[in-house]
């Protein structure tokens, strides 16, 4: 056993301890005072009114792809606030507390929407399906709209005859790149086939009107729209069920880790429980009514 130290020499340890102990906390990093008026959490969280943390201070910028399409859109100006994302757009950024003219357009091709990257928008809204693989690289809102995929082909084809899945595996099937169509095709039917691969859905609409495709996936309201108004040859099949039970839904598209995610999801909550998604979804899209199921 060690002999106890000197008294005098346990005080000058003492000391020395509580002398370091304090120069530590006077060079420790300390945490900053809130700004005056906001929470002790990050003013960037704040869903005040006109006041969130946008790309330009004051404005709100809303990306689509160019050309936009009907029914989601109206004469391919998303400004206008006709068409179905159109109108959900400017009434998500009313509830945001940005008013038309606050507004900002820009446009971005589809696919690079939900690419990994930064965005230049402040939110996407472009029928992008939620999706466990794309929120790897961006958030989402909450779903504005319920969807499903349905299958278009020329009328009096062997594929306009089809009844069920089945009768879809030996022909030729085409879809846009990166959607959901196209994992229904993948994942769904199994064609014998390769699906062809389109990278708008003008080209996919061109290639069934040119035979080289049999029939064409697309979400139902944009079928709908097809064949009343731009292949008018051409029938609506059927429509797919939802896989897994969850319906498929579309929701904004935001940077990951966006600081406006929370508030913009609050948004569309707050449209969709007032009715008000409701009250768009009957004025753009009441033709997109019920399809045959195929199974």
């Amino acid at each position: 056993m060690h002999p106890a130290a000197p008294r005098t020499s346990r005080r000058a340890v003492a000391a020395v301890t509580v002398a370091l102990l304090a120069t530590a906390a006077a060079c420790a990093p300390q945490p900053e005072e809130p700004a005056a008026g906001t929470s002790s959490g990050s003013a960037k969280t704040s869903c005040a009114k006109g006041e969130l943390a946008t790309k330009t201070a004051g404005k709100l910028t809303i990306a689509t792809d160019q050309p936009a399409y009907e029914p989601w859109f109206k004469d391919d100006d998303p400004a206008n606030g006709k068409g179905f994302e159109s109108a959900v757009a400017y009434a998500v950024a009313r509830e945001l507390g940005y008013g038309k003219g606050a507004v900002v357009w820009q446009s971005v091709p589809f696919n690079k929407a939900f690419a990994p990257g930064e965005k230049t928008f402040d939110f996407d809204i472009n029928q992008v399906s939620i999706s466990a693989e794309r929120r790897k690289a961006v958030d989402f809102s909450s779903g504005y709209y319920d969807v499903r995929q349905a299958v278009i082909a020329l009328k009096g084809s062997k594929a306009a005859k089809a009844k069920g899945i089945a009768d879809l595996k030996d022909v030729k099937l085409g879809a846009q790149v990166g959607t959901t169509s196209l994992n229904y095709i993948n994942d769904v039917v199994k064609p014998k086939q390769a699906p062809a691969v389109y990278g708008k859905n003008d080209q996919a609409k061109s290639a069934l009107k040119n035979g080289q495709v049999d029939a064409i996936v697309t979400d139902l309201p944009t079928a709908f729209y097809i064949t009343a108004a731009e292949v008018t040859d051409a029938t609506i099949v059927g429509q797919f069920e939802n896989q897994g039970g969850t319906p498929e839904q579309f929701g904004l598209v935001l940077d990951k880790g966006s600081p406006l995610t929370s508030c913009v999801s609050k948004a569309v909550d707050a449209l969709r429980q007032d009715g008000t998604l409701a009250r768009i979804e009957q004025q753009w899209l009441s033709h997109a009514v019920d399809a045959p199921v195929l199974k």
